[in-house]
């Protein structure tokens, strides 16, 4: 399929879902979300009485979109619900331009073209989806939220874009029983957690009022983490120098050793101090690395996308990772 006709099957596919969500919503009385979650229900069942949805649905499966075009879809959705109905800061998408870096991370980083890839606080599922979709991988996908709606949502999206990608519910700071995985993924929510007697089992727990929440999902992670394997972060700008960045710097010592920093735009943040950068990380292990650091300015400037590709690769044949 050519380019062109798929942006003009997306966006057709996002009229049909916007019409049916809002449809759903008025005859529901709900939100926008949960609207959604319904919309994709009756997708899947083909169960309703409602005619523009039952119209619409059999006009979006003869659109016969690809996983990438449904996920574009869906993404302009949340993109229009945000106008009316925002997420918290925390639940909101990842941004694709931080996505096809984390996902060029990815390949680049993978040992071989299997990979078993865990994904803690998954939240609408678009990282996860955007990287199996653009990975040149074949990616065993599992993504842990703890949040009711997120964990529906995007649940409900996998299954009507017939994702490879699981998605189960669960709190990344409590122990859970996965299998070590070759690598962990996470757009880190920002803020404290509130159970102090779980946050004391850890090593980066603060003695004086709540811990970090990502301070702990990032100690918690690297346990589900095979040796040699890889941790990507999207964290705060600030992780090394906040209030508690010295319980977690003396974790990192002891524990992981920091591979890689790319700082990204402020721009690409809906505020400021939500500015985040990413963070590569490994098991401690004997040999030390020099970190490679990359100040990115302006993600939309493809020289500078391929001169930091360039970069990498270097640094990762220099450091024989």
């Amino acid at each position: 399929m050519s380019r062109g006709l798929g942006d003009v099957y997306k966006r057709q596919a996002y009229t049909y879902l916007l019409e049916n969500t809002q449809s759903i919503q008025n005859e529901l009385s709900t939100n926008f979300y949960d609207a959604l979650i319904e919309q994709n229900a009756m997708y899947l069942e083909g169960k309703t009485d409602l005619g523009i949805v039952k119209n619409n649905s059999k006009k979006l499966k003869e659109l016969g979109l690809s996983k990438e075009e449904w996920r574009r879809a869906y993404q302009f959705l949340f993109m229009k619900a945000a106008q009316t109905e925002p997420l918290q800061a925390n639940h909101q998408f990842t941004p694709d331009a931080i996505g096809f870096i984390i996902t060029f991370l990815i390949d680049q980083l993978a040992k071989s073209d299997q990979l078993d890839v865990l994904e803690v606080g998954s939240g609408t599922g678009n990282l996860a989806e955007t990287i199996v979709n653009n990975s040149r991988l074949t990616i065993d996908y599992l993504g842990l939220e703890v949040d009711d709606l997120l964990i529906d949502l995007s649940a409900s999206i996998a299954d009507v874009m017939e994702s490879s990608v699981v998605f189960a519910q669960g709190d990344a700071v409590r122990p859970q029983v996965l299998k070590e995985s070759d690598l962990i993924v996470s757009d880190l929510p920002i803020g404290y957690y509130p159970d102090d007697a779980i946050a004391q089992r850890y090593q980066v727990a603060s003695s004086e009022g709540h811990t970090y929440a990502h301070h702990l999902m990032m100690e918690q992670a690297l346990k589900y983490l095979k040796p040699q394997g890889v941790a990507i972060f999207l964290a705060p700008n600030n992780l090394l120098t906040s209030p508690q960045s010295d319980l977690l710097k003396a974790w990192l010592t002891d524990k992981a050793q920091i591979l890689a920093m790319l700082t990204l735009p402020e721009t690409l943040f809906s505020n400021p101090a939500y500015a985040k950068t990413i963070f590569v990380l490994r098991k401690q292990e004997e040999e030390s690395v020099q970190p490679f650091v990359y100040p990115f300015t302006d993600l939309q400037d493809q020289d500078q996308v391929v001169h930091f590709m360039e970069s990498f690769q270097n640094w990762l044949k220099d450091s024989e990772i």
